[in-house]
């Protein structure tokens, strides 16, 4: 058998491997504990007037 090539037996054994579906993953979700802030203390402006000084530095 040439490089390639298969026969009609490997034609079938790998349709039937694509039509599987494989569940046996772990389907749990994970629970995650902590709190997110959100720091909105600056104005564009700022933050731009801010950048604009980084950058001549």
């Amino acid at each position: 058998m040439s490089m390639g090539a298969y026969d009609e037996d490997e034609h079938e054994r790998r349709e039937r491997k694509n039509s599987e579906v494989d569940a046996a993953f772990d389907d749990e979700r994970t629970s995650y504990h902590g709190s997110v802030e959100y720091d909105s203390g600056e104005s564009a402006e700022e933050l731009l007037d801010q950048f604009e000084q980084i950058k001549s530095e």
